[in-house]
């Protein structure tokens, strides 16, 4: 996809400086926030013609079709703008019920807990539901 044949509706966008755009994938149903990731331009636009979440992988430095090599597809049912135009939020249903590398519902699975004598620690709050080394062989 060229820059040419992008839809219009994504210049009213605004992109940083490395041309990415915030997203934030809920679940449409309960309104849980899976996760947290970029897209570009091409990846909204493929998002919004396929019905399939696609992002941008900063580490691989290419699109992120989310599912590719775990399966745990995104099917977006809503694709919205918040008020500076600059984050985008996906209304998802999660397939296979994990949206996180770790093999759990959720990437925001570990909580900020008081630990007494005023300190915290991060605490792990939500369970793995798979292990990584069987989601990605």
């Amino acid at each position: 996809m060229t820059d040419r044949t992008l839809p219009a509706w994504l210049a009213e966008l605004v992109f940083d400086e490395k041309g990415l755009i915030p997203v934030i994938a809920q679940d449409a149903a309960t309104g849980t926030v899976m996760m947290f990731a970029y897209a570009n331009a091409e990846a909204l636009a493929e998002t919004a013609a396929s019905g399939r979440a696609v992002y941008w992988s900063r580490s691989r430095n290419r699109l992120w079709r989310k599912g590719e090599e775990s399966g745990h597809v995104q099917i977006v049912h809503e694709i919205r703008l918040d008020c500076d135009g600059d984050v985008i939020l996906y209304k998802i249903d999660q397939k296979g019920g994990i949206a996180c590398h770790t093999g759990r519902e959720s990437c925001f699975y570990r909580r900020l807990d008081d630990t007494g004598n005023g300190q915290a620690d991060w605490a792990v709050v939500d369970p793995v539901l798979k292990d990584p080394e069987h989601i990605y062989k």
